[in-house]
């Protein structure tokens, strides 16, 4: 799907030069063919919805790409679900505050390199238990601050509040989503000691091209 300012209900299947359909696999591809990438984060939508989910397809693309490491947001939150889901090794799981009700399924994880915590914003309002956010003992290694209102908006990431957080979390990996426009938002989270940011928009576009991530990782 192509995502915008976290409005779901007018998400639409994604058209984008980098895949001749909409199927995950082959937008999957795609990407890979701008830069090797690692890493592909996915949120099913579907799951966080409650309207059943895409572990299906999630396999297809585990088994036709399995050097890629994919962090998956599906809407658990619950103890039985998480170690189900964990226990098929589709790949990481992100919990999204948005789907927590506490923070104690999160802390249960906390020191597990499997879960990854998104914090999730609209506007700046967080959304979740606020003890997800106050308590930054309960964070895992890995946290992303998801703005959602910037998530496809090209209007560039929310860099005080990505500091904000990189100073709260200590030792935590803080990963950026949404709003990056090009190789200089990348630049700039790069100097503010974030960990790294997902792209999809830009990529899409044209204005991140695979040269220009080579040269910032090299950097």
């Amino acid at each position: 799907m192509h995502a915008r300012l976290g409005e779901r209900d007018r998400y639409r299947p994604i058209a984008t030069p980098l895949s001749p359909t909409s199927r995950p696999l082959d937008v999957a591809r795609g990407l890979l063919s701008v830069f090797p990438f690692r890493t592909i984060y996915i949120a099913d939508l579907d799951a966080i919805e409650g309207k059943g989910d895409n572990n299906a397809t999630l396999r297809l693309l585990k088994a036709h790409l399995p050097d890629v490491d994919f962090w998956v947001d599906n809407g658990v939150a619950d103890l039985a679900a998480a170690k189900s889901w964990l226990d098929e090794d589709i790949g990481r799981l992100v919990l999204g505050s948005e789907t927590q009700r506490d923070e104690n399924l999160v802390r249960r994880f906390c020191r597990d390199d499997r879960v990854i915590l998104s914090l999730d914003y609209r506007g700046d309002a967080f959304v979740g238990p606020a003890a997800l956010l106050g308590d930054t003992t309960v964070w895992p290694a890995k946290v992303i601050a998801m703005t959602l209102a910037r998530v496809g908006s090209a209007m560039g990431p929310d860099l005080d509040k990505l500091m904000a957080l990189s100073e709260r979390g200590s030792a935590r990996l803080i990963y950026a989503a949404g709003g990056v426009r090009d190789a200089s938002d990348l630049a700039a989270l790069a100097r503010a000691g974030i960990a790294g940011a997902l792209v999809a928009s830009c990529l899409h576009n044209g204005s991140l091209e695979g040269e220009q991530i080579a040269r910032l990782q090299s950097a």
